[in-house]
């Protein structure tokens, strides 16, 4: 097997299969599922809006897929909803059969120098999600630009008690980047937590991948790169990942 390929199996194993589109239906979330080929790999979760968690779950199921997680988004993507709210939507995605919450923080806030906000944004919704969801916090550092308000969002992150922090919602114009990455993976190395890392948007080929895989070896090291601290957010990558598996 060539690094290249060993590249696209980690890449699969630690994928959070991702359609969050305002034109997603319950067909195009099991087309989603469908598109799994267990002989190939398998990815680590499914990442869908709140309303689909259920027939991500179904699909899921049918296939003898439960140990794939079913992530879902909070407060996303634009960051702006009251702190109420997204506790609810948590709560509601929960009992929907969520395991994983990526919530997305409001980031605006922080840009304008509130960080009480923020904290409390992670630290409420980690209290909701308690030991039955994990809480992925995304700190868009596309809009936060600075090397400074990307690392303050990332301890921020960490000090509101995230399991992982990811880079993006993917609905911006700049998603995840080597340099943001590099960032948020020295933040998380410094804080001495075992606390996870996402990618997300971007990240489309295996080459792609294969960049990030390097970059967090060199940071974290080689026992990083596993699915419960290290996640690719990402649609097209698996097809990719499959063609060069394929051809093994």
């Amino acid at each position: 097997m060539t690094q290249h390929q060993k590249d696209a199996a980690l890449a699969v194993a630690l994928m959070d299969l991702t359609s969050l589109n305002t034109s997603d239906t319950s067909k195009s979330i099991q087309a989603l599922v469908n598109s799994i080929n267990p002989t190939l790999g398998t990815p680590a979760a499914v990442c869908v809006y709140s309303d689909f968690v259920d027939d991500a779950k179904i699909a899921l199921a049918a296939r003898e897929l439960n140990h794939v997680k079913v992530a879902t988004v909070t407060n996303f993507p634009t960051g702006d909803a009251p702190l109420s709210d997204v506790i609810n939507e948590t709560l509601i995605s929960i009992e929907r059969g969520a395991d994983e919450i990526d919530l997305v923080i409001p980031y605006k806030k922080l840009i304008a120098g509130d960080v009480q906000t923020v904290l409390s944004y992670v630290s409420e919704s980690k209290k909701a999600c308690g030991s039955r969801a994990q809480l992925k916090v995304i700190i868009e550092s596309g809009e936060l630009k600075t090397d400074a308000l990307i690392t303050q969002a990332t301890e921020l992150a960490i000090e509101g008690g995230a399991d992982f922090v990811k880079t993006s919602t993917g609905k911006v114009a700049v998603n995840a980047t080597l340099e943001s990455t590099k960032i948020m993976l020295t933040a998380i190395k410094k804080s001495n937590k075992r606390v996870g890392f996402k990618a997300a948007g971007g990240v489309k080929t295996v080459a792609d991948a294969s960049d990030y895989l390097a970059l967090a070896r060199a940071i974290m090291g080689d026992d990083y790169l596993q699915a419960n601290t290290f996640r690719f957010g990402a649609s097209s990558l698996l097809s990719d990942v499959y063609k060069i598996l394929k051809s093994n």
